[in-house]
This record gives structure tokens, C-alpha cells and sequence, in this order.
């Protein structure tokens, strides 16, 4: 099944996979996920070959650290049922431009031996700063993450994975800068959120995947 749908949402704290087309969300006590351990897709060690990749185009990524402590929600939550979820294990990298500055950082969370979520936030002037490479990076996690098969799925209704970009953009642009997410569901049994929001002097923009389990 496939499903793509814009979501106009106001502004909240932390990262939500949302079910509905406008929702507010409160604040919960957070629960770790830490069963059952799915062992498919990608893993851990998916990150290096990130790095090789964006390495490529200048784009610097950091070896992971491992987010242990209090402070992990802060890194790898993600919302299900309408409840934040904060995994048991996460690892984070800073993502530095071809100026080296840092624009960001990829999470990646699970159990402490297989993954079930990444999140990749970059955080620029407006959407057209460094678009060349927050594309290069949001495609770069998408192919290695989840596959290299978007243009062979027919049914997502995007050529490419920087045609739906462009158009999550447009759609922004047209709800006078509000905050929005756009969801492909089921592309190698995933869940692949992109979502911008405006912030005082720049615009985050987050792209999460989430396995299907």
C-alpha cells in the first residue's frame, strides 16, 4: 500500500510520524522502545557508507556517538499512536557543508544491535540555502537507509526523490510558511517522513524513516 499525503501541522517539539491531517500534540512522559529487536533493513553500521558517499561531494558526516544517558530523547524520538517513543540505543553524527558548517546532524536509534529509526535534520537560512546539498543528503540517506530503488516504484507519484523534495517546497511555500510533512509509506517497508518547519531565523527540515515492524 502507498500512501503520500501532505500534513499541515502547527509547530511542536520533537519529531512526530503524524496519523491525522492536523493535530496538536502534548507533551508525554517518553518510553523507550526496547523489544522486541528487528533485525532487517538498515543497521548501524549503514552510517559509514553515508560517509563515503557524501564524502564525494565534500559533505562532511562525523563518526557516530553513541547517546546513552538522559539526553537521548533529544536525538532519536519519534511518535507512535500519537505517543512519543524514545529508543534504547541511539547514535548521532554532525553533518558539515562543503564550507564546513555544521547544518546538522543523522540519528539513528534502536536496540543496541539493529536499528529501527533515523532521522536526518538539517537546519539552513531559508530552503533555497545549501539546496544542492541537503538534496544531496536526504537522497543520499533514502538510497543507502532504505533503497536505491525509488524510480522503479511506479506508484509513489514522484520521478525522483528530489521531484518530491521540490514539491514538499512548493508546498510550503503555498501554506504561507506553515509547517508541513509529507509521508511515503511502504517504499521497502518503511515509513519515509519529510517535514519543514520555520524557525525564528531559519528553517529545519527533517527527513525519518521508520521501519515497518
Amino acid at each position: 500500500m502507498f500512501v503520500n499525503k501532505f500534513i499541515l501541522i502547527p509547530i511542536i517539539l520533537g519529531i512526530a510520524a503524524v496519523t491525522s491531517y492536523a493535530m496538536l500534540v502534548s507533551e508525554e512522559p517518553s518510553e523507550p522502545l526496547t523489544t522486541p529487536i528487528y533485525n532487517s533493513g538498515f543497521t548501524y553500521y549503514d552510517i559509514e557508507d553515508i560517509q563515503t558517499s557524501l564524502k564525494e561531494r565534500d559533505i562532511f558526516v562525523s563518526s557516530p556517538t553513541a547517546i546513552t544517558d538522559h539526553t537521548i530523547s533529544q536525538y532519536c524520538t519519534f511518535f507512535e499512536n500519537g505517543l512519543p517513543r524514545t529508543m534504547e540505543y541511539c547514535t548521532t553524527t554532525a553533518v558539515l557543508d562543503s564550507y564546513g558548517q555544521t547544518i546538522g546532524n543523522i540519528n539513528i536509534g534502536g536496540s543496541t544491535t539493529s536499528p529501527i529509526l533515523a532521522i536526518a535534520n538539517l537546519e539552513t537560512d531559508s530552503l533555497e540555502s545549501n539546496k544542492e546539498t541537503t538534496y544531496a543528503i536526504f537522497e543520499t540517506v533514502i538510497q543507502t537507509l532504505v533503497c536505491d530503488c525509488w524510480e522503479e516504484e511506479e506508484s509513489i507519484g514522484f520521478a525522483t526523490i528530489s521531484e518530491w523534495l521540490d514539491t514538499v517546497h512548493t508546498f510550503y511555500y503555498d501554506s504561507d510558511n506553515r509547517s508541513i510533512k509529507s509521508k511515503i509509506d511502504n517504499l521497502s517497508d518503511t515509513e519515509i517522513v519529510f517535514e519543514i518547519t520555520p524557525k525564528d531565523d531559519s528553517i529545519l527540515q527533517t527527513l525519518i524513516i521508520t521501519k515497518h515492524v
